[in-house]
C-alpha cells in the first residue's frame, strides 16, 4: 500500500497524491477479505495536541476518498500518530514532507 504525502498544515489531498489512492483502492477491491488501518502522521511543526488532530483529519480524508472510490467503510479505520512516528528526524523541509503523510496498513 502506498502511502500518501500532505502540504504543511494542511489536511486536503493533494492532486499528485490521488492516483495512489486509486492505486490502492484497487488492491483492497481485489482483495475484498482484507480491512485497511489508515495512520496520519504530521512533522513536529506544532503542538502535539494540534499534529495528532491533523493527523485524524489527514486519515479521515483518505478514508472519505477511499469509499467515494467504492471501498466499504466498515474495512477502513483511522487512527492519528500526529508527530509521535517520523520517518526522518531531521530539521530539513525535505525531511518534514516526508513526515506529513497518510500510512496503509492491512490488517
Amino acid at each position: 500500500m502506498l502511502p500518501i504525502y500532505f502540504d504543511f498544515d494542511q489536511a486536503g489531498i493533494r492532486d499528485d497524491q490521488t492516483s495512489r489512492l486509486e492505486r490502492n483502492a484497487e488492491y483492497l477491491k481485489a482483495n475484498p477479505s482484507r480491512n485497511l488501518v489508515i495512520e496520519g502522521n504530521s512533522d513536529e511543526r506544532g503542538t502535539n495536541e494540534y499534529n495528532l488532530a491533523l493527523g485524524e483529519r489527514r486519515a479521515l480524508n483518505a478514508k472519505n476518498y477511499l469509499i467515494e472510490l467504492g471501498i466499504e467503510e466498515y474495512r477502513i479505520r483511522t487512527l492519528s500518530f500526529g508527530e509521535e512516528r517520523p520517518l526522518f528526524t531531521g530539521q530539513t523541509e525535505f525531511d518534514w514532507s516526508q513526515n506529513r503523510r497518510d500510512d496503509f496498513v492491512l490488517e
